[in-house]
């Protein structure tokens, strides 16, 4: 693959686009939550942290055109095409039709949503941290359809059969990649 935009260039870029604070801690969860899975999956980290840091990009300013208006943000400026595309499929079914396909895309596709249920999951906690929380914790808040209802439960479970992992595995995995951020995102 061509050369990829380095972390302090792509936090750059979703800073210029993005000031709502909730936004950016979203971004900086993906982008450690793909990195922890990079690793564990033998994916190339910083290049999938980069992707989860940019995957919103747009989300702020231009809601009504998610992921596509990111995609030609990030053409204009010159990304490499497989940025693009692994951005764009992380909208699969909800605002594209471009299906994951690359353990890079697929995993994104899992882990974004994920992660919104997981902070939402922390943040109601007496602690409202990520260091005490469980996977139980988290399955037993899935079943209360009403709690965190923007997090699609059907993405995710979409996301894990495409990546052939248990939910709770998964589950798990994003816990502890948050954890190594808490402070940072205010978890």
């Amino acid at each position: 693959m061509e050369q990829f935009p380095s972390r302090d260039e792509a936090l750059a870029l979703l800073c210029r686009y993005n000031s709502n604070p909730s936004l950016v801690n979203h971004a900086k969860s993906v982008e450690v939550a793909m990195s922890f899975m990079a690793r564990k999956r033998g994916g190339d980290e910083e290049l999938w942290g980069v992707v989860g840091l940019i995957h919103d990009l747009d989300y702020e300013q231009f809601p009504e055109q998610h992921c596509h208006k990111t995609a030609e943000i990030l053409r204009a400026e010159n990304w490499p095409e497989e940025i693009v595309r692994a951005v764009l499929s992380h909208g699969w079914q909800i605002c594209t039709d471009v299906q994951p396909e690359s353990d890079l895309e697929r995993t994104l596709y899992a882990v974004d949503e994920l992660v919104g249920l997981i902070t939402a999951c922390a943040l109601v906690r007496p602690s409202k941290s990520v260091g005490d929380l469980a996977v139980k914790s988290v399955k037993k808040k899935w079943k209360q359809r009403s709690f965190a209802a923007g997090a699609d439960r059907e993405v995710i479970l979409r996301g894990k059969e495409l990546m052939g992992v248990e939910l709770d595995e998964l589950t798990g995995d994003v816990i502890a990649a948050l954890r190594e951020v808490a402070d940072e995102i205010g978890l």
